[in-house]
C-alpha cells in the first residue's frame, strides 16, 4: 500500500523526507508504523508496541536533514527473506477457515449483511489462544476504475464484521472465539491463562459483515487463522468482553466542525483485568480516551490517535494491565473533527450522526478482559503490589486498589 518498498538504498531514498513526516506524526492520523497510543498519559506498556522510540525518531530527522546519505555498504544487513502473503503474524496457525467467496463492484453502495456460516472441521473441543483474519481477494490484479480510493481501501473490500463461533446445538459459544474485525486490524494473542472454546463439530457464523466499494471489480474471501492451547488445557480465567459506548442517537457532528467530543461510560459488574483496548469510531474520529472512576478518582487509563484505516487493538502487558473492581465506572471520551483537515472524511460539508456507515460515526470501546472472582481479584492485586514492591498509599496505575487505601474513604480524596 505505501509508495516505495523499504528493500534498498535506492527505492527508499526518493521518499526520505515522506519518511520522516509520517513517522513523526507520532500518535496522529497517517503515523507509520500504524500505533497510535499517546506516549505522555496513562499506561505505556503494551505487548504489541511496534512504534518507534524517540531516539530512532531522531536518527531518522538527522538522515534527513544531512541529505539521506548512503551508509557504508559494508553494513549493509542481509536482505529479509519475504515470507510472502502466506505468513501469518500469530505464526502457523493450527486451523485455517475460509469464508465462502464474496465479490464487490468497482463503484457500488455499502453492503451489509451475512456470509454463510463455515464448518470449524474439528473433532474435539479446543482453546484458542491466538486468532488472526485477513481478507484476501484479487484487488491487485484487477484495474483501478474508479480514481480517488486512497491508503487500505485501495485492496480491502470488508471493512468490518462479527465471527461468532456456533456449537454444535446452534447456539452461540459465551465468550466467542473471535474478536470483532475491523479493516487495517492486528492480531489477537490471548492471556495465556484463558482459553476461548472452540467446540467439536462447530461452526464459525459471519455476521453483520460491512463492505465496500474500492475502486476494483474484486472477488475475494475470508481466511480466519486459530492457534490452539495443547491438547488437555483448562483456562484458570474466564474471558470477557469490556464494551463501553455512546447512544448513537447522540452523535451529532455539523458540518466543517473540528474540537467536538462526546463521551459514554459503563459500570464493571465485576472486578475486571482488562486485557485489550480497543477504540472504534469511523471516519471523523481523531482521538479517543479510556478512563477509570473509582471513589472520588479519575484516572485515564489510556489515549490514542485514531485513524479509520488502522483500527488497532492494543495490548496491555500483563504486568500493568488495568485491575479494576466491581463498581468501576469506565468512561469513554471520542474527539471528531469534520473538516478538509481530517483526510479520512469524504466531504466536510455533511452533516453526520450516529450509524454503521463509514461516513456515520459511532464512539465505543471493543475492549477485553478477564472476569475475577473476589479471591481471584485479592490475589491478582497482591502480586502486582509484591511485584511492584508497593507499600501504604503508593499509587500504581490502573489498579487502584493496589496503594493500599479504599479509593471511595474520604481519605482517598485527600
Amino acid at each position: 500500500m505505501a509508495p516505495m518498498s523499504l528493500r534498498t538504498y535506492e527505492e527508499v531514498r526518493p521518499y526520505a523526507r515522506a519518511i520522516k513526516q509520517r513517522t513523526h506524526l507520532r500518535d496522529r492520523q497517517g503515523v507509520m508504523p500504524p500505533w497510535m497510543i499517546e506516549k505522555n498519559v496513562g499506561i505505556q506498556a503494551f505487548k504489541n508496541d511496534p512504534s518507534l522510540s524517540e531516539a530512532e525518531l531522531t536518527a531518522i530527522a538527522d538522515w534527513v536533514e544531512a541529505g539521506a546519505p548512503l551508509g557504508n555498504p559494508g553494513d549493509m544487513p542481509k536482505a529479509l527473506a519475504w515470507k510472502g502473503d502466506e505468513a501469518w503474524t500469530i505464526g502457523r496457525p493450527d486451523v485455517i477457515i475460509r469464508s465462502k467467496d464474496f465479490s464487490m463492484k468497482a463503484a457500488a453502495p455499502d453492503w451489509w449483511g451475512s456470509f454463510d456460516s463455515v464448518p470449524t472441521g474439528l473433532t474435539e473441543d479446543r482453546y484458542v489462544a491466538a486468532y488472526e483474519l485477513r481478507e484476501v481477494n484479487d484487488a491487485r490484479s484487477q484495474p483501478q476504475l474508479i480514481v480517488g480510493a486512497t491508503t487500505s481501501a485501495n485492496f480491502s473490500v470488508v471493512h468490518h464484521g462479527t465471527v461468532q463461533a456456533i456449537a454444535p446445538d446452534g447456539k452461540t459459544e459465551p465468550g466467542g472465539c473471535c474478536p470483532t474485525h475491523e479493516v487495517g486490524q492486528n492480531a489477537h494473542v490471548f492471556d495465556p491463562k484463558v482459553g476461548k472454546l472452540l467446540r467439536a463439530g462447530s461452526s464459525l457464523a459471519f455476521n453483520s459483515i460491512h463492505m465496500h466499494a474500492n475502486g476494483r471489480d474484486t472477488t475475494g474471501h475470508i481466511e480466519i487463522g486459530l492457534r490452539f492451547h495443547p491438547k488437555g488445557y483448562r483456562p484458570e480465567y474466564v474471558a470477557t468482553g469490556v464494551v463501553v459506548g455512546t447512544n448513537n442517537d447522540l452523535l451529532d457532528i455539523p458540518p466543517g466542525a473540528t474540537g467536538l467530543k462526546y463521551d459514554g461510560t459503563a459500570v464493571l459488574q465485576q472486578n475486571t483485568k482488562i486485557t485489550v483496548f480497543e477504540p472504534h469510531m469511523h471516519a471523523a474520529g481523531v482521538r479517543f480516551c479510556l478512563q477509570a472512576i473509582y471513589g472520588t478518582t479519575t484516572e485515564t487509563l489510556s489515549c490514542a490517535g485514531y485513524d479509520h484505516n488502522w483500527v488497532i487493538a492494543y495490548t496491555y502487558a500483563d504486568d500493568v494491565a488495568p485491575l479494576l473492581p466491581k463498581g468501576t465506572i469506565l468512561r469513554i471520551v471520542g474527539y471528531y473533527d469534520n473538516t478538509r483537515a481530517n483526510r479520512n472524511v469524504v466531504d466536510s460539508r455533511n452533516w453526520s450522526g450516529g450509524g454503521h456507515r463509514s461516513v456515520d460515526n459511532m464512539n465505543q470501546m471493543l475492549g477485553q478482559g478477564i472476569a475475577l472472582s473476589d479471591e481471584q481479584f485479592a490475589t491478582a492485586v497482591a502480586e502486582r503490589r509484591e511485584r511492584g514492591r508497593l507499600t501504604g498509599r503508593t499509587v500504581f496505575p490502573g489498579c487502584p486498589t493496589c496503594g493500599g487505601v479504599d479509593p471511595t474513604s474520604p481519605v482517598a480524596a485527600r
